[in-house]
């Protein structure tokens, strides 16, 4: 987010940096000189070798400069994700990508910053209920959000099927908000000014074959959460078959390596990690999930998403230093009022009707039994082909569209009843939504077991 005369931003960064210069486009680094080139980089860290400070600030900086070229930092990018980088280099490349814009600084709020981030999932709203909660709970909670891409949902998307609402807020208008003892809570887009590098490197990592780069991925989301300038931050890594990262092993890799960049850049932080292969409650889509964090603010709602919402507020509200249990303020009417009032700070109408599809179909069970698997991929697939989502960043989305679930695993369901229904404007996309949704549901007549854990570690 840039500077502006009269906000509480500050232009400085991470402590200063060897070999960055902050000056005017070009006269930073050049392609080649002062011992420097990307082409030596590249083949180092190819070649298995441990990329120096001075190597990693040279880089960050003459890419986000347009000095080092595109090719050249995806060649990077892949060597990465072959070799890995150490702790020490993941600290050093994060450190860089904060130095490439402006870092916020909410120091001068009346109540303790934290802030969450999800890798992201399907059905996953957890945000909407949890934001305004945490700040009933008496934090201010800055958080910066993005639009789904693929198979899972973008925060933002959802909140702008809501009549009026806005995600881009000034920094000003953002202290304004956290400042208010009524509201506490933002959600809204991230500036252009904050990371810039890391947002010029994910769009190439991601036509590269190389996002799935773990520290990579730490840094990237590290990078902004850092320079958000929150003072604490709880992370929920998604595991499962609707996540990004498939296994444990590779959640809890991804989770450590982002509680070490968090705790070594001054936030407290902490993560948990979440099953991800059935979707959360029974919505996946813009407006269809709103509804659903509204009941939760109402005090329904299902139940994993109440669960994993309380779960993550207790989280936030101890490493803020309150002493107040969420559940108490959820059940009072408190979280709602916050988000009725965050909801309007941002130029929404939370009494407004909010979007509906025009056209339904139902997914019907085709045997009596327990369901047993629903798979959170092909509901996430699903929602996507039926609108609800994109293919590539700027598309537009209908706010309207989604799946809602009827079953989930442990119910007991008849030959006949509705499992899913689903949502769209566009009626030609249920043939590909049905295609993608084709073995998504498990139906045993005489099951073994029962739903698994919804959380699955704590690390940090």
């Amino acid at each position: 987010m840039g500077n502006s005369p009269g906000t509480n931003e500050r232009s400085t960064h991470l402590p200063p940096v060897a070999g960055v210069s902050r000056s005017a486009p070009g006269s930073g680094p050049k392609a080649r000189g002062g011992g420097l080139d990307a082409v030596s980089i590249i083949r180092g860290k190819r070649d298995g070798g441990e990329l120096t400070d001075q190597q990693i600030d040279w880089v960050v900086d003459g890419f986000t400069r347009g000095i080092v070229a595109d090719e050249q930092m995806s060649a990077l990018a892949m060597a990465i994700l072959w070799r890995g980088m150490t702790r020490r280099e993941t600290a050093r490349w994060t450190a860089a990508m904060i130095t490439s814009g402006s870092r916020m600084d909410f120091t001068d709020l009346p109540r303790p910053t934290v802030d969450k981030h999800s890798t992201g999932g399907v059905g996953d709203k957890i945000t909407l209920p949890l934001a305004p909660l945490v700040a009933a709970c008496g934090a201010a909670v800055p958080q910066l959000s993005g639009r789904g891409l693929g198979h899972t949902g973008g925060t933002l998307d959802k909140l702008e099927s809501i009549p009026g609402w806005r995600a881009d807020v000034s920094v000003a208008r953002m202290h304004e908000i956290l400042a208010d003892p009524a509201i506490g809570a933002v959600v809204c887009a991230a500036g252009a000014d904050l990371a810039p590098a890391d947002k010029r490197l994910y769009a190439l990592r991601d036509v590269t074959g190389t996002v799935e780069s773990i520290p990579l991925i730490a840094s990237s989301i590290m990078s902004k959460k850092i320079a958000e300038g929150t003072a604490a931050l709880v992370l929920d890594v998604k595991v499962g078959c609707g996540a990004f990262l498939k296994t444990v092993e590779e959640a809890r890799e991804l989770a450590t390596a982002m509680v070490e960049l968090g705790r070594d850049a001054g936030t407290r932080t902490v993560a948990l990690l979440t099953a991800m292969d059935t979707p959360l409650g029974r919505t996946a889509g813009n407006a269809l999930e709103v509804a659903e964090s509204v009941e939760v603010l109402a005090g329904g709602g299902p139940a994993d998403v109440v669960e994993l919402t309380l779960t993550l507020a207790r989280e936030m509200v101890e490493l803020a230093g309150l002493d107040v249990d969420p559940a108490d303020v959820l059940a009072d009417g408190r979280a709602m009022d916050h988000w009725r009032a965050m909801v309007v700070a941002q130029g929404g109408d939370p009494d407004a009707t909010l979007p509906v599809a025009r056209h339904t179909e139902i997914v019907r069970a085709t045997e009596d039994g327990v369901l047993t698997r629903l798979d959170a991929m092909g509901v996430g697939l699903a929602a996507w082909r039926l609108g609800a989502g994109r293919a590539r960043q700027g598309e537009a989305v209908q706010a309207g569209a989604g799946v809602r679930m009827h079953a989930k695993p442990g119910d007991t369901v008849v030959a006949g009843q509705p499992l899913l229904t689903l949502h769209t404007d566009t009626p030609d996309a249920f043939a590909d939504a049905l295609r993608v949704l084709d073995g998504t549901v498990t139906i045993e007549a005489d099951p073994d077991g029962k739903p698994g854990e919804l959380v699955l570690e704590r690390i940090g």
